[in-house]
């Protein structure tokens, strides 16, 4: 190709790419259509404002105008960028298949690593704040303070929704809590076992002061009756008996025997 002949077509380039921009700047000033109720001529200022009479508009570019106020700095718009699709390497491996997933419920919830296919609806259980703390003997401050504090979700109270929301925690996750507080399983029930004899250690204990305070009032009552006579007992001195914690007196001038516990 000669020189002469790359003159021309380049001559021919700028020609038909000038052409083309004509071509644009008509087809967009065609777009611009009066306001139905503007009175004047709408006019292109510039590529983002648009000015209908003696009103100025700045397309935002998300199909509607806004009026440019007087005095008011320009509105700056951008376009709104999409979220970055999400890697295969940057998905989280679910911990029963050890395959990648996208989503899954238990994790948009709990953090916990598990897709929605492997889900059990007993394994992955969830639990309240009270059965987690009596079950598993924690307190409130393992479940919320301790680090990480785990995730929850609430929930209609069943029985009576005056009495506000339940938090609802995934069992497996206030188990493995619970191992971190106590060590393991044996000690958790260790401190059932304990727990549950302190408990029956208070009840007895409640029980035989009552049953005390009722025998006293009983033999009170007879020894009411028994010095209403014209006998008065002298008695001797008081004899302990160990077996079944309590005290024994005679009367040394007749064979009435009294026996008594102390408080």
């Amino acid at each position: 190709m000669s020189e002469h002949e790359k003159e021309e077509l380049t001559e021919s380039a700028k020609a038909r790419i000038e052409r083309n921009r004509q071509r644009a700047i008509i087809l967009r000033n065609s777009k611009l259509v009066a306001h139905p109720y503007a009175k004047g001529e709408t006019i292109s200022v510039d590529t983002a404002t648009i000015k209908i009479g003696a009103t100025k508009y700045i397309d935002t570019g998300g199909g509607f105008l806004l009026e440019e106020v007087e005095g008011q700095e320009p509105i700056q718009t951008k376009p709104v960028e999409d979220e970055p699709p999400i890697h295969e390497e940057d998905r989280p491996f679910c911990i029963k298949c050890d395959r990648p997933f996208a989503v899954s419920w238990l994790f948009d919830k709990f953090g916990y690593k598990c897709c929605d296919e492997c889900k059990d609806p007993e394994e992955h259980a969830l639990i309240t704040k009270t059965d987690a703390v009596n079950t598993f003997l924690l307190k409130a401050v393992d479940l919320e303070k301790r680090e990480p504090p785990l995730k929850f979700i609430t929930k209609k109270n069943p029985h009576n929704v005056r009495w506000g929301d339940m938090k609802l925690y995934l069992r497996s996750q206030v188990e493995e809590r619970a191992l971190q507080v106590w060590g393991s399983h044996d000690e958790i029930e260790k401190e059932k076992i304990n727990r549950e004899e302190k408990k029956v250690m208070s009840k007895s204990k409640k029980y035989n002061k009552e049953l005390k305070a009722l025998r006293m009032n009983m033999r009170s009552s007879l020894y009411d009756r028994t010095s209403a006579a014209s006998h008065t007992h002298n008695f001797g001195p008081e004899t302990y008996n160990e077996e079944d914690d309590t005290y024994t007196h005679k009367c040394l001038t007749c064979p009435y025997v009294e026996t008594f516990e102390k408080m």
